[in-house]
């Protein structure tokens, strides 16, 4: 059994912490380093002893995890129970800032995340909703899952409301699921895009998008088309949308023919699909944004830092994840999820992918 630390004892160790990197067990002049704090200050959390203000027991707290100790057994916070949150794949930067932001929030709520990331031949939807049932997990978070795919099978939700479980879906919508939806004003998103590059002198606007059986595709293109018609006066788009992955490799094929259709702004459904799309431009010898206007969706963490930084529309990530985890922890403590969807605006962020229009003399 460790002895216990008393004030002072700046040569003394961690009571319980993991191994240190080549120097045996932790230090408290090394954890106070860390933290900013007194070797004594340190000594009082670990020891669980009051007279600490909380943001200063959570710094040497945090200090001790970042420097890759176990924290005291009885400084260990009990969890209230599993969160299962099943994800597509992370190579798309948005889900990962999804990812992170329930983990946070979770977290402060007493609740532990369990991550399910689908990868290609790897466990899909179903089979993780099972694991995750299996666990006893107290409720289930789906970010643009198979709820979102207009062809895929809806009762999968139904069976597992009558199970008991609670859930929540974002970033997709199915009318005969009676439970709550999270998602962004895709049709707002759109216009938004649509309205900036108009503003900048464009006409000829093309629309890159992913497989139109997506929830978000749909709405996304109803709102290019409106904004299309009521801005421009623009009604025959069909030729003006080009279908695709949800990837940098698609954004490029999606971006390649609506540049041999003329297009001079380009919107796209996703901030890797926008700089696949400026790769079309540069395949080309066109400049971004001299000649060729560029517009992403969801603001993905490092975005603003491309080349040019990206023009894009910022998906709410903070503000979803929070009604989300609100809504289900709800539903957890017995008052069940209305079956409704809360619509979330987005903010379009300008930045250095779209410049003025070609000049049109008429």
């Amino acid at each position: 059994m460790s002895p216990s630390i008393g004030p002072g004892t700046g040569t003394g160790t961690v009571p319980g912490a993991g191994p240190a990197v080549g120097n045996g067990t932790a230090r408290l002049t090394d954890i106070a380093a860390q933290a900013g704090v007194s070797e004594a200050t340190v000594s009082r959390v670990l020891n669980g002893k009051p007279g600490v203000s909380a943001p200063t027991r959570r710094a040497v707290l945090t200090a001790l995890d970042l420097m890759g100790y176990e924290r005291p057994q009885r400084l260990r916070q009990r969890s209230n129970g599993l969160i299962g949150l099943v994800t597509p794949e992370l190579d798309n930067p948005i889900f990962p800032a999804f990812a992170q932001a329930f983990e946070k929030t979770l977290t402060q709520h007493g609740y532990t995340p369990v991550l399910c990331t689908q990868l290609p031949g790897g466990a899909v939807e179903d089979e993780f909703t099972e694991i995750l049932v299996e666990r006893g997990v107290s409720g289930i978070i789906f970010v643009s899952g198979l709820h979102a795919d207009i062809t895929a099978r809806s009762d999968r939700y139904t069976q597992l409301i009558g199970q008991g479980v609670p859930i929540v879906l974002l970033n997709g919508h199915a009318a005969d699921v009676p439970a709550p939806f999270i998602s962004p004003d895709d049709r707002a998103a759109a216009r938004l895009a649509v309205q900036h590059l108009a503003d900048l002198g464009h006409e000829r606007i093309g629309l890159a998008v992913g497989p139109g059986r997506f929830v978000p595709v749909i709405r996304k293109i109803e709102g290019y088309r409106r904004a299309m018609s009521q801005l421009l006066g623009v009604t025959d788009v069909d030729e003006l949308i080009s279908h695709s992955l949800f990837s940098v490799e698609g954004g490029q094929a999606a971006a390649a023919q609506l540049l041999a259709r003329g297009c001079t702004g380009i919107v796209c459904a996703s901030d890797l699909m926008a700089l696949g799309a400026i790769r079309a431009c540069r395949d080309r010898g066109l400049s971004v944004p001299g000649e060729v206007s560029v517009v992403g969706f969801d603001d993905s963490p490092l975005i603003a830092f491309t080349d040019p930084p990206l023009t894009t529309v910022r998906q709410p990530v903070q503000p979803m994840v929070t009604a989300a985890v609100h809504t289900l922890l709800e539903a957890v403590a017995g008052t069940p999820g209305q079956h409704s969807e809360l619509i979330f605006q987005p903010e379009l962020i300008v930045r250095g992918s779209t410049g003025s229009g070609p000049k049109v003399v008429r």
